[in-house]
Parts: structure tokens; C-alpha cells; sequence
């Protein structure tokens, strides 16, 4: 019987992709507890400063105020984004490791059209969004030809890509007239994505009309993946090129099409963060990070729709739970160290799974 139970114990977790991450998610916080408790702090501040983004409530103080709910989501719409970059290139099978240069490149091409694009309220911040997504692609395709036409790993071209965005980039940016090494000139308020509305309902948070796109791109990746037939050759792909080149899926476009609309939802996460948490373009310095952090949120998301949302959400709010949890005497780095360890716990399925399967091949052996 006991032997029954750990089987299936096993099983769910192997098959379970939901089941996994939910688990991880579990683990990384338990540890996390027992680290701070480690250090000598109380945890009870860690997920007093958690409560406080997801609801707005200080506990300790007694006070309510929703801008934290609405920075919260703030954080969390270019990782949502940058997880779909990823998760759309997984589900075909390609290792998107440039969602970072991607984004880049999408908030460069925004911050272009918002400085220089037609002021006209309602076209000029979707201008500049389509442009982002546009360039997005564009940079994603490249990735994605080389990798169909030529060969070349996907994962040596988009790192290696990734700094080409950023030079070109910081480059670019100080030939417009009036920007230094730091910023542009400001943009005219038709180029921003500000809602007075979604601001007010979040005490004057940042929150912005990329809230409708970012939703609009979780419908849109959850309906092409899943519902169309272009979805199911994207998915084929991935899970046997040959396979799916002998049912008479174009394998090298589908490559290349996958990667250019995954460097689209890239694009627009760059756009949602230029537009909508800055007045005035950036010259950037470094990496912004939501890419990266973008890998770690499809693999805890399961590359799905919902899933991918979720982690989105899950990374944004420990991000934003980071200087609360300061101010509460609890090491900033633990929503850091919690997410290594969701990520990490996540990536020993492959153990479990050999444990697994070790356990088959002795029980069919007695």
C-alpha cells in the first residue's frame, strides 16, 4: 500500500505541469521561512510586506491604500510579456534567450515614434506600440531565419543579439536632439499610455493602459496556441520536427514565424514600460532584466497562457514586496532567493522523473 501511494505520488508529479510549479512555489517559501528565521528575523514581516502588494493592506499600521495593488501589477506586465517571448518560442521547441534584446529593441522603436510620431491623441501611443511590436519581431526573425535557413542556435544568436540591442540602442537614443547620457527630451502626453482612470482607482499608482494590452496578449497567445490549427503545427513542431515535416508542417517558417512573434510580445513589453512608467525616454546603461527574468516566469508558468500569467504575476509581486520587506527589518534578497529557489525546485523534475522511472524498471524487474 505504502508502495502504492509513493507510485502515484511520483506519477502526479511527473505529469502534473500545475501540480510541479505549484509545489515549488510551496518549497520556495517554506525555505525561505526557514531562512529568515535563520538570520534571526521574524517572517512574520515577509509575508506581512507580501499581503501589503496583493491587497493594499499594512497590517501593522492598519491603513489601506491600493497604489500598492496597482505597482504591483506595474512590475508585473513586462515579465508577463517577456514569459510569453519565451514560452511562445518553448512551445516550438526553440530556446528564446532574447526577450532581453528584444524588449530593447521595442522600447527604442516606441520611445522613437512617441519623440517624433503624429501627436493625435489615441494614435500616436498606438503608433508607438505597434512599432515596438514591429521591431520586436523584426529583431526576433532574425534569430529564428538563421536558426530555419542556416542552423545556427537560437540560443548563441539571441545572447549574443542581446548586447547588439543594447549598444545600438544607447547609441541611437543620444543622436535625438536634447537627450544626454541619461534621458531624452519629455514625451507629449499623446504618446503616453497614463490612464487618469486606472490611476485614480490605484491611489496614483503607475498603472496604465498597457493593463488592456498586456490582457489582450494573454487572450491572443492563449488562442493561437491553443485554438488554431497554426497553434497545433507551432506545437507539433516542437515536439518532433521530423514528425511534423512529414505530416507536411513547414517546420523552417513555423521556426521563423514563432520567433518573430515571440520577439513581438518582447517588443510590447518594452513599449508598455517606456510608455507607461516613464515621461521621457531612457538612455539605458545595462540591461533592463525583464528578459531574463522572463525565462525563469515561462519555466515556473509552463509556457502556457494562464500559467505564464500567473508566474508573471507571482515574480512582480515579490519584486514589488522587496522594499516593504526592507522596511520591515527582512533582507530585501529574500524575494530574490525565493525565486531561485521556485526556479531550481522546478528544474529537478527531470530528477523526479528519473527517480520514477528507476522505480518502474525495479518493480517490473521483481
Amino acid at each position: 500500500m505504502k508502495i502504492d501511494i509513493r507510485d502515484r505520488i511520483l506519477k502526479a508529479f511527473t505529469t502534473s505541469n500545475g501540480l510541479v510549479s505549484l509545489v515549488a512555489v510551496i518549497l520556495g517559501f517554506l525555505l525561505a521561512t526557514i531562512l529568515v528565521l535563520a538570520v534571526g528575523r521574524n517572517p512574520g514581516g515577509m509575508y506581512a510586506a507580501i499581503l501589503q502588494v496583493l491587497t493594499g493592506f499594512n497590517i501593522d499600521r492598519g491603513i489601506w491604500n491600493p497604489r500598492y495593488i496597482g505597482e504591483w501589477i506595474v512590475s508585473s506586465m513586462p515579465l508577463i510579456l517577456c514569459g510569453f517571448s519565451m514560452g511562445f518560442a518553448a512551445r516550438a521547441g526553440l530556446f528564446n534567450i532574447g526577450a532581453e534584446g528584444q524588449l530593447v529593441v521595442g522600447l527604442t522603436a516606441a520611445q522613437f515614434v512617441a519623440l517624433f510620431g503624429p501627436q493625435i491623441t489615441g494614435i500616436h501611443w498606438f503608433l508607438a506600440v505597434v512599432a515596438a511590436a514591429l521591431a520586436g519581431a523584426l529583431w526576433g526573425s532574425l534569430s529564428g531565419f538563421l536558426k530555419a535557413r542556416y542552423s545556427v542556435s537560437e540560443v548563441v544568436s539571441t545572447i549574443m543579439m542581446n548586447y547588439i540591442a543594447l549598444y545600438a540602442s544607447r547609441a541611437l537614443t543620444m543622436l535625438i536632439p536634447g537627450s544626454n547620457t541619461y534621458r531624452t527630451p519629455a514625451f507629449p502626453e499623446t504618446a503616453l499610455l497614463r490612464s487618469d482612470l486606472l490611476a485614480s482607482i490605484t491611489n496614483g499608482s503607475r498603472l496604465s493602459y498597457g493593463l488592456w494590452i498586456t490582457i489582450f496578449c494573454i487572450i491572443f497567445y492563449y488562442i493561437v496556441m491553443e485554438k488554431t490549427r497554426y497553434g497545433f503545427a507551432l506545437r507539433a513542431t516542437g515536439f518532433n520536427k521530423d514528425a511534423a515535416r512529414y505530416a507536411g508542417i513547414h517546420v523552417n517558417s513555423s521556426i521563423t514565424v514563432s520567433m518573430a512573434i515571440s520577439g513581438a510580445f518582447a517588443g510590447i513589453g518594452g513599449a508598455v514600460v517606456a510608455l507607461g512608467a516613464f515621461n521621457y525616454g531612457r538612455v539605458l546603461a545595462a540591461q533592463e532584466g525583464y528578459g531574463f527574468d522572463g525565462i525563469a516566469v515561462a519555466l515556473v508558468g509552463n509556457s502556457g497562457a494562464w500559467g505564464t500569467a500567473i508566474s508573471g504575476l507571482l515574480f512582480g509581486m515579490l519584486k514589488s514586496a522587496q522594499p516593504l520587506m526592507q522596511s520591515r527589518q527582512i533582507p530585501k534578497e529574500i524575494a530574490s532567493i525565493i525565486l531561485g529557489l521556485v526556479v531550481v525546485i522546478i528544474s529537478l523534475r527531470s530528477a523526479v522523473q528519473m527517480l520514477a522511472d528507476w522505480q518502474n524498471k525495479k518493480r517490473m524487474a521483481q
